[in-house]
């Protein structure tokens, strides 16, 4: 035979056996395992709605967690999954009447420019509020932004984002939930129950206390909830809520940001002679706060551990004196005390809903775990997501509820939970298709 021919005809051979004997990956079926999706019905607050970047609105309303796990399900025979969509041409609405932000470029009072979250307009499109549940009838969505546990069963619950989908002037979010009859439910309450308190600096709202009545107590109406959800037979799962110490919100602007060159520090430190823990450096030092509970004064300096809302008004802190002649605000900061008395709140409810998961055989999603791991940072497909604002892929613009990557991850700590729980294999999604916060 002709050497050259030989050669060609052994590497054919050769490649081909190379090629068949490619590893191959053992992906199994999708299979439902034990429940039944047919009828999903997600509870919840502002994250399981989409809200996102500040505001409601269509596409972040695609982008939930839940509309993300509704779509999986369809793969084990999950039905149609009913949002109660703001229009495609609305901007969309925000719970202070705002516009959802975008990045761009912003000038501050220094005639700075840099890029940083800006609104897409002066206000947000009150035609959202006008009601759709005529139009468009029940939904299986039931997540209402700001919603608390014990605002559940508020009959005629004056929350505009409810009342937009409310079946009647006298529903409630739960007796609408379940009068959807689920086969399968999610369950993500309990972060709004501290965090009204906490996104106004402990300065008013209040958290919602461990005992007392269905509407009042925090156990009795997370039970309540459950114990009704699955009445009929519907299996779920539950989720616990994150620390405030794992989000961007709480984490973007240092309580030692104030940065003084050698002669300012000097006059402030004369200016609070008289305050004795209360002194300035060149360099980077604790804002000056308000605190009811200290003593005369009513204000001190920030200590570490302490925290400056990202909502804080930078332009006053820039040129008005905020945080060093003039004390910042109550509400635009968080002291230890606040921040323990709403940390021993999340965990007081997170072992309420880990025992309720673990009682009624329901799947339970670790959230606090999965918050935790994006603030310490992680890779995913070669991409980094942490939880730096911004930049972290994993929030949106408002600090505090997620891109629709993050809420992809999210969906994939959901479809673990209920894999393992019900024998089921629902396939997660590949959370790079989704995008994080999008540069200009």
């Amino acid at each position: 035979m002709n050497t050259t021919l030989y050669k060609i005809i052994t590497l054919a051979i050769t490649t081909t056996v190379v090629v068949s004997c490619k590893p191959k990956f053992d992906v199994p079926d999708p299979d439902n395992g034990n429940i039944d999706v047919s009828n999903y019905v997600a509870l919840g607050s502002s994250m399981t709605a989409g809200y996102s970047n500040g505001a409601l609105y269509y596409d972040a309303q695609q982008n939930s967690y839940a509309n993300i796990l509704a779509e999986q399900f369809k793969l084990i025979g999950g039905g149609e999954f009913k949002i109660p969509n703001v229009s495609q041409s609305s901007i969309g609405m925000g719970n202070a009447n705002n516009a959802p932000s975008i990045l761009g470029n912003r000038t501050d009072c220094q005639g700075v420019v840099s890029l940083g979250p800006v609104k897409i307009a002066t206000q947000g499109d009150a035609s959202v509020f006008t009601n759709i549940y005529s139009s468009q009838g029940s939904f299986n969505s039931m997540a209402v932004p700001d919603a608390k546990v014990i605002d559940m069963e508020v009959n005629g619950y004056a929350n505009p984002f409810y009342q937009r989908m409310s079946s009647s002037a006298s529903s409630s979010i739960l007796s609408d939930a379940i009068a959807k009859n689920p086969t399968f439910f999610s369950v993500n309450l309990g972060l709004q129950d501290v965090l009204k308190y906490t996104l106004k600096g402990g300065a008013s709202d209040s958290i919602t206390p461990i005992a007392g009545t269905i509407g009042v107590g925090f156990e009795a109406s997370i039970n309540n909830v459950i114990d009704k959800l699955m009445a009929n037979g519907a299996k779920g799962v539950v989720t616990n809520i994150p620390s405030i110490k794992t989000m961007a919100y709480f984490n973007t602007i240092a309580w030692n940001a104030l940065k003084l060159d050698a002669a300012t520090a000097t006059n402030l430190s004369n200016f609070y002679a008289n305050l004795d823990s209360t002194k300035f450096y060149e360099g980077d030092n604790g804002f000056i706060i308000m605190d009811s509970n200290n003593p005369f004064l009513g204000f001190r300096q920030a200590v570490a551990g302490e925290y400056i809302l990202l909502n804080v008004p930078l332009d006053s802190v820039k040129c008005h004196k905020w945080g060093s002649l003039i004390p910042i605000p109550d509400r635009y900061s968080l002291t230890l005390s606040e921040i323990n008395a709403i940390e021993t709140a999340i965990t007081n409810y997170n072992n309420i809903l880990r025992n309720i998961a673990s009682s009624k055989g329901l799947a339970f999603v670790d959230v606090n775990a999965f918050f935790s791991k994006v603030k310490s940072g992680f890779i995913y497909n070669g991409v980094t997501v942490n939880a730096a604002f911004v930049s972290g892929g994993a929030y949106s613009l408002d600090g505090l509820n997620l891109t629709a990557r993050g809420n992809a991850l999210l969906a994939n700590e959901f479809i673990k939970a209920i894999n393992s729980t019900y024998q089921s294999s629902i396939p997660e999604v590949d959370a790079m298709k989704y995008p994080a916060v999008t540069f200009p």
